[in-house]
């Protein structure tokens, strides 16, 4: 999905805010969990800092990093996770935001050790593609940022073992989009298995909906 997002950093910090609030109203980032960032320029992150409840920040709380992780401004500290983000945005040079959240059913999956990544709805396809499981990495090392890597060319979102989310995308709100479609999906693949009948789309189908979102994206360009 390309979706357009904000010129200024005036807008971006504002958005970074707005999404917090949103993240943490649905229940995706309890206490002062869960962190945003958006590509400023070429070579800087404007990110939302540590420890501080996504429902209270305001726009001149974000702080700039450049793509190494070092701070360039802000009166508080950038997130310790910051070096999850930076590995998406060195691996991948189009992704412009990237969300990490602990939405509860997809979290739930994280921690069983189990990833999302069976074509059960069309919606999800279409949106997220398969979502696999990063191995457990502990939060703010460089070792959770080296988990990640090896599957972020290839996805739009991943779980992290016995930990939460990321999501990334061409702008803020779609790397959101992302998160809130993981968490319903993560709903969705619960109740198809409590049901006991799961039925995957087959490869026929499967493939009729990659081509539908390749043309959707040419189309949005």
């Amino acid at each position: 999905m390309i979706v357009n997002g904000p010129d200024t950093e005036a807008e971006h910090r504002r958005d970074l805010a707005r999404y917090g609030k949103w993240l943490y109203r649905l229940g995706f980032a309890p206490g002062s969990s869960g962190n945003l960032s958006v590509r400023v320029g070429s070579d800087c992150i404007l990110a939302t800092p540590t420890g501080c409840c996504k429902h209270l920040l305001t726009p001149a709380d974000m702080v700039m990093v450049d793509l190494q992780g070092c701070q360039l401004s802000g009166s508080k500290k950038v997130t310790s996770e910051i070096g999850m983000h930076l590995a998406v945005y060195q691996t991948k040079e189009d992704v412009n935001a990237v969300v990490h959240a602990h939405p509860p059913t997809a979290t739930g999956f994280a921690c069983a050790g189990r990833a999302l990544d069976e074509p059960l709805c069309a919606e999800a396809v279409m949106t997220l593609g398969p979502v696999p499981l990063a191995p457990y990495a502990t939060t703010g090392t460089d070792e959770l940022a080296a988990s990640l890597r090896p599957l972020i060319l290839e996805h739009s979102a991943i779980l992290m073992a016995n930990h939460g989310a990321v999501t990334y995308g061409s702008s803020l709100l779609d790397a959101f989009i992302k998160m809130e479609t993981l968490e319903h999906f993560a709903k969705i693949c619960l109740v198809a298995d409590q049901l006991g009948t799961a039925r995957p789309l087959d490869q026929q189908a499967l493939g009729q909906l990659l081509d539908a979102k390749e043309k959707y994206i040419r189309n949005a360009q």
